[in-house]
């Protein structure tokens, strides 16, 4: 009874409010410490509340304009934290005061307005700008920023703000969409070299997994496959990092990115050429490289039969997977697309053997492959067989250029004599230019060749078969035979051909690997699967391209010489032998090893390497004419 009656509450009348107030919350109690307390919390409470319905800071109060003035621009383009958060429902006065109490911890601009330095945490290569979002404490993640500086640690100097006071969201959409305007560069803009030699343009697929990174200004461009792009440093700017202001300033940071790379490119261009123009592009020897072959083998459908290895069930794939490497000089990987722009408007014309028709189809295959549009790419007369007819040529539609071949495995005219019974016999007319001469003399670049044909049996006997004139000789050695036909080709070029416009190439003796007889009795390369690495296995240098060097010291016009007999000597394994076809007749089912073809090359194969060959010929003769110029 006791205890309710303590606690029991005091009627109408009796005691006052303080008391009972104190009975009910005992924590107060008249210390000094606690009443500064309640005195804080109450004068927080009443500050809150009259913020909330204060007026706007346009108010004359010195103290508002304070505090509305540090969550506002600064005016040298670097945002507050209240431009940072600038969403419209999100400007209440509250964010305002809270913007107030941060704000000393930057330096007075100019305008003497205090603007804040925002860290993100841990800001490095490995992670990503975070950005807060402001509904919300969560964090968002953003494209790394081009205003980042490498390397450094250190946060961006400032963001632009808009002049309409855009959102968070609007900035990063900016910056973003600078960034991909840098990085992302038109098609053919650039061109490029990489570190192994091979040329070639930026294209916008390419720039998406292999970016360009510019260091600061004056410094060299290096590659960068894992890095985004940066522009390129402000000269103002101690940490290196731009402060992007304008639209005027994204395309001066375009434009200064593109011309640094171009500059830093081209130069490393000249490098290169002026490295093959003093190279000896025949010394060297072949090593493997995966990234080879230039086209992948069985998507060419211009190739004949008898250099389709893949096709014809060659099961080894070494033979194609090999690269020439010159001693003195790295050849660059040809490049179809900037080959097709040297050529555009231009004839290429192969005049030969079936060597030269080897070598045409290849460059067929690779020029081809580049081309977006291959339908745009056709002989003229819609031929898809090259084994037949005496010329033919194929055009490029969209560079308006033709790559043409001519058959004439002798250069000069096969004729026909009446003998002492009346009767006609086969004969070389050793003084006569081949019949289609006149359809090639104007073209822009000629790549002749001959010799296989030297080597069979009625040319290499010379009974009764070389003429002159009405002479025909009973017997002529084969070597003179030789030398007459190709000064009878060496006084047609300088007459003929305009050094001035065209470009006359002769491409070498290609080496044969028949082992165990020749082409006609039984030579076979069927079990050769790797290259000859030892040179004391080369065979003799042919007598035959003695000879044809002489012919050039004789001669009034350049001629470019593709001595390609050594490089071809080591490669025993590039000939189609037994795939040279893939239906066989009778006899030679019954034995296929003695129809075996060791003088051609499997393409892809060795013709792709003669082609790269005169792609680097090509590149330091078009140097040349410019400092001509």
């Amino acid at each position: 009874m006791a205890d309710i009656t303590k606690y029991a509450p005091i009627g109408v009348g009796g005691g006052n409010f303080i008391s009972d107030f104190k009975s009910h919350f005992s924590l107060f109690r008249p210390k000094r410490t606690v009443s500064i307390a309640y005195g804080f919390v109450f004068l927080f409470i009443v500050v809150t509340i009259f913020l909330a319905f204060s007026p706007s800071p346009n108010s004359s109060s010195p103290w508002f304009t304070n505090i509305f003035a540090a969550s506002s621009s600064d005016g040298t383009g670097s945002a507050t934290p209240s431009s940072i958060f600038s969403d419209e429902s999100y400007r209440s006065h509250f964010s305002s005061f809270f913007s107030y109490f941060y704000a000393h911890n930057s330096s007075p601009t100019e305008d003497n307005v205090r603007s804040p330095t925002i860290k993100p945490p841990n800001l490095n290569k490995e992670s990503p700008v975070e950005v807060l979002k402001p509904s919300n404490s969560s964090v968002l993640p953003q494209k790394p920023s081009v205003n980042r500086t490498a390397d450094s640690g250190m946060p961006p100097k400032s963001f632009s703000e808009s002049n309409k006071g855009s959102s968070d969201v609007k900035n990063q959409t900016q910056i973003e969409d600078l960034h991909d305007k840098v990085e992302v560069l038109k098609q053919n803009q650039i061109p490029t070299i990489d570190s192994d030699g091979k040329i070639g343009v930026l294209k916008q697929n390419q720039t998406q997994n292999d970016k360009v990174e510019v260091l600061k200004t004056n410094q060299s461009i290096t590659r960068d496959t894992n890095s985004p792009v940066p522009v390129n440093s402000s000269p103002n700017s101690a940490s290196g990092a731009q402060t992007v202001t304008k639209n005027g300033a994204k395309g001066n940071t375009e434009q200064g990115l593109i011309k640094n790379l171009t500059s830093s490119l081209m130069k490393k261009h000249d490098d290169l050429i002026k490295s093959l123009t003093n190279c000896d592009f025949f010394d060297g020897n072949w090593v493997k490289d995966d990234s080879y072959p230039l086209y992948k083998p069985g998507s060419c459908s211009l190739i004949d039969e008898q250099f389709n290895c893949f096709l014809n069930g060659r099961p080894d794939n070494g033979y194609h997977r090999m690269k020439w490497k010159p001693r003195g000089c790295t050849l660059p990987r040809l490049n179809g697309s900037h080959m097709l722009e040297m050529l555009r408007g231009k004839r290429v014309v192969f005049v030969g053997d079936s060597l030269n028709r080897n070598m045409w189809e290849s460059l067929i295959c690779i020029l081809r492959n580049s081309v977006k549009d291959q339908s745009k790419v056709y002989e003229q007369q819609g031929r898809h067989h090259f084994r037949t007819e005496a010329s033919y040529s194929f055009i490029f539609e969209d560079y308006k250029c033709t790559v043409e071949f001519f058959v004439t495995p002798f250069l000069v005219q096969e004729w026909e004599a009446a003998d002492r019974n009346g009767t006609k016999k086969e004969t070389l007319r050793l003084d006569i230019i081949e019949r289609s001469a006149n359809h090639y003399k104007s073209a822009d670049i000629i790549v002749f060749n001959t010799g296989h044909w030297w080597t069979h049996e009625k040319t290499s006997k010379g009974e009764d078969y070389y003429q002159e004139g009405s002479h025909v000789y009973k017997e002529l050695n084969v070597l003179e035979a030789f030398r007459k036909a190709l000064t009878t080709w060496g006084r047609w070029i300088d007459a003929n051909v305009n050094p001035r416009k065209t470009l006359v190439f002769f491409r070498g003796y290609s080496a044969s690997h028949f082992s165990g007889g020749q082409w006609n009795s039984g030579g076979q390369c069927d079990n050769e699967t790797e290259p000859i690495k030892n040179d004391t296995y080369l065979t003799p240098y042919p007598p035959k391209m003695t000879v044809l060097e002489n012919v050039f010291k004789g001669m009034n016009s350049h001629v470019t010489y593709l001595n390609v007999t050594r490089m071809t000597d080591y490669r025993k394994d590039g000939h189609p032998s037994i795939y040279r076809k893939q239906t066989y007749s009778k006899e030679e089912r019954r034995s296929p090893l003695s129809f075996q073809d060791c003088s051609h090359w499997c393409l892809p194969g060795v013709p792709d390497a003669w082609n790269e060959i005169l792609y680097a010929e090509l590149l330091v003769n078009q140097k040349q004419q410019r400092k001509g110029h």
